[in-house]
């Protein structure tokens, strides 16, 4: 697989350190499957040949080579770009033994270097005087020896108190936590691998749905075409208003909050938002302060906006690209209603030798893009 063009593959492993496997162990890889997706850890997947008289089965296999704990990097070089699409951990590994020549197999499943954040539970751990993002980026910088580097938002609504009134606390795991703080504030926390092999990104905060976007799927173009089937839906109950309610100080006088726009965490892309045809009422938030509260809201309001979907399958040396999940992708060919800029929800990889596809799925909050002309 290492040695095909214009996609080459690099697998590198090790306890702490990823390095380049042996030439025995790129041999014996039979196919590598890596998702990613939008809230939801990132998880890998690799099946090897395990000859009878193989190195895996008589030497590295008994050595713990692919143990759990073992770190693995995946480097996919497409016309001369190295993208890492995976830095994570084995956590599982199945043997299948056939009396078939060749179908014995070796298969190694992980998940992002976020499961070492979810392995010790905390009880208690206090953050006297400190706001969400300062706390995301202490919890964030103890695991920096992975190479993991924080990248932290500060929250829209200001949520300090003084040590006197409140004081912050964790309980869980520091991968619960951080997911629990940024879902309070309408944000995201992901590891996202690279540039460089054995770094990440570690984002805590808005959704980013701006930058410039990648190159374009484009379907029903005759040869422009670089995707052969994409499938789109607009779910209208998708999307919800929620409504909370805050308690005056000093008095028991409960009074609405109001809904604040979306577009504050994520830019509109569509130029006819789906409604909102539920009304949900947030629950335990009148004795919450405002900026609490508001935040909250925001949160429920956004993680409902998105009510058009799309999903297709594309193959990688057509694309001439390696599609990303969380960023932006246009789309042409799909007519007026469904083309346009959307954010990319989820990515499959799929590598074999020979054969390099991407499974995804697209996401806006509604129907004809804002912008006029898809580029790339």
């Amino acid at each position: 697989m290492a040695d095909l063009a214009p996609v080459h593959l690099t697998l590198l492993m090790g306890r702490r350190i990823p390095v380049p496997v042996p030439q025995e162990v790129t041999d014996a890889l039979l196919s590598a499957q890596v998702t990613v997706s939008a809230g939801q850890r990132s998880g890998f997947q690799l099946a090897f040949d395990l000859s009878k008289m193989g190195v895996l089965r008589n030497a590295l296999l008994p050595a713990g080579f692919f143990d759990p704990e073992t770190r693995v990097v995946l480097v996919v070089t497409v016309r001369g770009v190295p993208n890492v699409i995976m830095d994570g951990i084995c956590i599982r590994q199945e043997v299948g033994i056939s009396n078939e020549p060749g179908q014995s197999t070796l298969t190694v499943t992980g998940e992002d270097l976020t499961v070492l954040m979810d392995l010790e539970e905390k009880e208690n751990r206090q953050f006297p005087a400190t706001s969400p993002a300062a706390r995301a980026a202490v919890v964030i910088a103890e695991y920096a020896t992975y190479g993991i580097v924080p990248v932290v938002v500060p929250e829209i609504f200001p949520q300090v108190k003084m040590p006197t009134e409140q004081v912050p606390s964790q309980k869980g795991t520091d991968l619960a936590y951080l997911n629990e703080i940024a879902k309070a504030n309408g944000y995201v926390f992901y590891l996202d691998p690279g540039p460089a092999p054995g770094v990440s990104r570690a984002y805590w905060g808005p959704e980013v749905r701006l930058g410039a976007p990648q190159p374009a799927l484009t379907v029903n173009s005759d040869a422009s075409s670089n995707v052969d089937q994409m499938t789109f839906s607009f779910d209208g109950t998708a999307r919800e208003q929620p409504t909370a309610m805050v308690q005056i100080p000093a008095t028991k006088i409960s009074l609405p909050l109001p809904v604040p726009e979306v577009s504050v965490l994520r830019p509109p892309m569509a130029l006819k938002p789906a409604p909102a045809l539920k009304k949900t009422v947030i629950k335990d938030t009148a004795k919450k302060d405002a900026p609490q509260a508001l935040a909250e809201t925001l949160a429920k309001a956004a993680e409902s906006a998105d009510a058009v979907s799309g999903s297709g399958q594309l193959d990688v040396v057509r694309y001439g690209h390696v599609l990303r999940a969380r960023e932006l992708v246009g789309v042409r060919g799909a007519g007026i209603t469904y083309d346009g800029l959307y954010y990319v929800k989820s990515v499959t990889h799929n590598l074999q030798r020979g054969s390099y596809t991407q499974n995804f799925t697209l996401a806006r909050e509604g129907l004809i893009s804002l912008a006029p002309v898809v580029r790339p």
